[in-house]
């Protein structure tokens, strides 16, 4: 007898996401598959979580052998596997030191409770935080204060912390709110995620890092999605060449399991004092070894030629969709593995699209309704790159038709 796992989950599981129709049985390298047997090429990959695709052998390597040690201990004692994480962390990025969350809403919160304490340390008479238009930086009670979609933030109830709310790319707003308002810090995304795909110029991360410099106000990167090698380098901000105060992180970096925190710099690292924040699981000692073990990967020179090579050959495969397709592909953006498909579509057609897609055995997100999001594993190949092109093409033609193929 076939179970029916969707009027299960309806009837046991707070609905909170509308899911695609499959149940997931099992992942092995860039595929899922399902409870019937199916496969799927993973263009979703948990929502930029499985950076390495699924049951990477590093991964399962550390999985047994740290699951074969203990799984957890609380923060009461030193923990190995998150002591040698967050040295990692540390020597490649900036001098500072690693609070471990559990999720990326949390590393939001902890970001919001360090910020305040500097603002009584050091910067008197600044309040608040400045944030991008059409940012996402989580859903818990303080991030959703921060998440610029009215949809995310509707009429929660909200901390009473000042937020200034900027176009992104404009760097004379955000000089002029530094002026006017005095923020605390400066937060964006290096690539704006959930709000589209949106990558921002180099030239103005620079900018805005000088003006918060010249300002005196705290530069944080969120990392949460497009860190730990989603765009072709460890974290985005490294394209542009700044030193951020804060850096936000979570998603990939656990290789599947929870886990996030924040990477405070110089003028930070030392504020959080014993019984100022915590967590009872943050950071576990499984989760900080499968960190690791991503670690292994990311830095060996041979995977970074890997990605950076499948990298191009996505876009430009993409590219050339786009120019065969320019009515229905009228622009592509994003950065590196975290790319944003603006479809010339209604909700709905977009909507059919990614069913038809699914149906093909291609896993694709959407987002902002219209934009076709993929968030590959790093360990995609030219081959896998090929039979999404392929089959993308094929589906969008006979959607501007709409006609089922």
């Amino acid at each position: 007898m076939t179970t029916d796992w969707r009027s299960l989950d309806e009837q046991y599981i707070v609905s909170t996401y509308k899911r695609l129709p499959i149940a997931i049985a099992k992942g092995e390298g860039n595929y899922l598959y399902d409870t019937d047997g199916r496969a799927y090429l993973d263009l979703f990959t948990g929502l930029a979580v499985n950076v390495l695709g699924h049951s990477h052998p590093r991964i399962v390597q550390a999985l047994r052998e740290q699951g074969e040690r203990f799984l957890h201990i609380s923060n009461v004692f030193l923990n190995p596997p998150a002591i040698r994480l967050a040295q990692r962390l540390i020597d490649n990025t900036i001098p500072g030191k690693v609070f471990f969350s559990n999720s990326g809403a949390e590393a939001t919160e902890a970001a919001i409770k360090l910020i305040h304490k500097w603002t009584k340390a050091e910067g008197a008479g600044r309040t608040g935080i400045a944030v991008l238009r059409n940012s996402f930086h989580g859903r818990t009670l303080g991030a959703v204060r921060l998440t610029r979609q009215p949809h995310v933030y509707q009429d929660f109830p909200q901390p009473d912390f000042p937020v200034y709310e900027l176009d992104a790319e404009d760097a004379e707003q955000l000089r002029a709110v530094c002026r006017s308002e005095k923020p605390a810090a400066l937060l964006m995304e290096p690539v704006l995620g959930s709000g589209g795909v949106v990558p921002l110029s180099e030239a103005y991360l620079r900018e805005a890092e000088a003006i918060c410099r010249e300002e005196g106000v705290l530069f944080a990167m969120d990392e949460i999605q497009t860190g730990m090698g989603r765009t072709g380098r460890l974290f985005a901000y490294q394209h542009a060449g700044v030193t951020p105060d804060l850096i936000l992180f979570a998603k990939g970096v656990g290789g599947g399991l929870p886990l996030g925190g924040v990477i405070a710099g110089q003028r930070l690292m030392n504020l959080f004092k014993p019984g100022d924040h915590g967590t009872t699981f943050a950071p576990s000692p499984l989760s900080a070894a499968l960190g690791n073990a991503v670690l292994d990967e990311l830095l060996d020179p041979a995977f970074r030629a890997h990605v950076s090579d499948v990298i191009g050959y996505l876009w430009g495969r993409l590219e050339e969709l786009r120019q065969r397709l320019p009515e229905q592909l009228q622009a592509l953006r994003g950065k590196g593995m975290m790319v944003g498909i603006p479809l010339h579509a209604t909700p709905e057609e977009a909507a059919r699209l990614q069913q038809n897609l699914l149906a093909e055995g291609i896993l694709v997100d959407v987002t902002q309704k219209t934009i076709v999001r993929l968030l590959p594993p790093l360990t995609l190949t030219r081959a896998d790159v090929d039979r999404f092109v392929d089959v993308f093409a094929r589906q969008l033609t006979a959607l501007g038709t709409g006609k089922e193929v």
